[in-house]
């Protein structure tokens, strides 16, 4: 499995951000639940090479079959993608 950054903060659950380094949604989707004072794991889909991307990509097609960015997972369940704060707040109650 490849390594995810882990950012700390109050557990509401397991929240997994899959985006781009360079995705200025990806950042507003962090930097929301860094100012929610979450914790949460993310990985940079695009600074990633050889099977460890392609493990990822398989990992987020899984989820959204259209590889979009940001992609993000909250308890295995619920999945929004791109930039949904109302949808983020509800999926981590």
């Amino acid at each position: 499995m490849v390594n995810m950054i882990s950012v700390e903060g109050q557990d509401k659950g397991k929240i997994v951000v899959y985006g781009l380094s360079t995705c200025g949604w990806c950042s507003k989707t962090k930097k929301f639940l860094d100012e929610q004072g979450l914790s949460y794991s993310f990985v940079d889909v695009d600074l990633l090479s050889g099977a460890d991307s392609k493990e990822v990509q398989k990992e987020v097609q899984r989820w959204n079959s259209r590889i979009s960015f940001p992609t993000t997972v909250v308890n295995d369940k619920v999945v929004i993608i791109g930039y949904n704060t109302q949808k983020m707040l509800e999926a981590i109650g």
